[in-house]
């Protein structure tokens, strides 16, 4: 890729459609499908009034992109943070298609953003910001709509509200039009753990494939939220050595390997700041990226490796637990470093996989065991693995690249046997 300024390098939307490109053109995508692809299905911005707990009333800008529809209803989730943008929605609204269609779920992408912060407001205003912004949205969601989940700054409470609102407004109790709720209403077993375990599932055919063993593999994790600690503790468990983490306070490095039962309780029990956990050396977030290892785990928010910085990655693999990550610009240089990557579409893929059992359930009214849940999951997680590497193997191409090729060769095929609707 050319150079380009940072701004614009770091502008996640043109990462996905240059991401979208590369892989169309592989295809050899037929102009007017690249077109109907390329473009969200319907953007909405709503604007939020709520009266806040001193009696002023604020309005806040909120977003729901669907970008696609072709394959099922749309799925993504909510994230409530002030950095929230049209553009990053739009992004993620995308990655959601490629994603569910890597994993072959009948799903399509959406997602929801509120700008706000939630460490700034209280609880009984995050709800009132909540249930005004889905009774906005109510015409557009629902189980064969457009089904929300949690994401950055939301949780399960935040998905009992939506689902609450929704469904007062249905005027009957509507489970499936959220996924990530809490079991009592109609959550699935082993949701919560599910990105961070598909991670896991993940990086274990890559070693497969690499020849390697978890005990050989030094592993770092940025990022210690949901998504980190709960692979960090898993992959602790399979034999992997964590040897590195990190969070919004800093990051801790110990060569030696990191007592991960012990930091997940020092943070989610105790609640210290990580870097102040006994038993290491404090760095910063960033720099935390570039100690050397075998299995590198992104799990923080987006554009950390960049075409400024991809040079001084030393890893093997590259799992990458956040959405976006790494940089368009930056594929280029970890392609020629040989870094085997796994591209978040694939690789934190497990989420959206559980969330659609969970909407199954819900619509059954039959729920299952954790153990077949995690069961179905890895059935999907060494599916979908070893389908992008046949496709990477066949055309030569990085494993996003061939990532990218099965999500858009299936929601292609769909759209040419549905046709256009004139």
């Amino acid at each position: 890729m050319a150079t380009v300024a940072a701004h614009d390098e770091l502008n996640v939307y043109e990462s996905a459609e240059a991401r979208f490109e590369i892989a169309a053109r592989q295809l050899g995508l037929e102009d007017g499908l690249y077109r109907f692809l390329k473009y969200p299905n319907k953007e909405i911005t709503v604007y939020i009034p709520v009266v806040m707990d001193d009696g002023r009333m604020e309005v806040f800008t909120g977003y729901r992109v669907q970008h696609s529809l072709v394959r099922g209803p749309c799925k993504g989730g909510i994230r409530y943070s002030p950095h929230v943008t049209i553009d990053e929605v739009r992004a993620l609204a995308t990655w959601m298609t490629w994603k569910c269609a890597v994993v072959d779920i009948p799903f399509g992408g959406a997602k929801g953003g509120i700008i706000c912060d939630p460490e700034k407001l209280s609880r009984s205003e995050i709800e009132r910001i909540t249930r005004r912004y889905t009774a906005e949205l109510s015409e557009w969601l629902g189980p064969e709509k457009d089904v929300p989940a949690p994401d950055l700054g939301t949780d399960e409470q935040v998905m009992a509200w939506v689902m609450d609102t929704f469904s007062m407004h249905m005027r009957h109790t509507v489970t499936g039009v959220v996924t990530g709720k809490p079991l009592a209403l109609g959550g699935s077993l082993g949701r919560r753990e599910a990105t961070g375990r598909g991670l896991m599932m993940i990086c274990n055919k890559a070693l497969e494939k690499l020849q390697l063993k978890p005990s050989q593999c030094r592993t770092i994790v940025q990022g210690f939220g949901n998504v980190g600690s709960i692979a960090a503790e898993l992959m602790h468990e399979t034999g992997y050595k964590i040897i590195g983490a990190s969070d919004v306070h800093g990051g801790l490095y110990n060569e030696k390997g990191l007592d991960v039962p012990k930091l997940v309780d020092w943070v989610y029990r105790q609640h210290k700041p990580l870097p102040e956990f006994p038993g290491g050396e404090r760095t910063s977030s960033q720099e935390i990226l570039f100690r050397p290892c075998e299995v590198l785990v992104p799990a923080a928010i987006e554009n950390q490796i960049t075409s400024e910085n991809a040079h001084r990655v030393d890893c093997k693999i590259l799992c990458e637990g956040a959405n976006g990550p790494t940089t368009a610009y930056a594929d280029d240089v970890l392609q020629q470093k040989g870094v085997f990557v796994l591209p978040d579409i694939l690789a934190n893929a497990g989420g959206v996989t559980v969330s659609y059992f969970e909407w199954v359930q819900d619509r059954q009214g039959f729920f299952w065991r954790e153990s077949e849940v995690n069961q179905r999951l890895q059935d999907v997680m060494d599916r979908s693995f070893d389908q992008v590497v046949e496709l990477r193997e066949a055309h030569k191409v990085t494993s996003r690249t061939a990532a990218y090729m099965l999500a858009i060769r299936r929601v292609a095929s769909a759209l040419r046997l549905r046709g256009i609707y004139a």
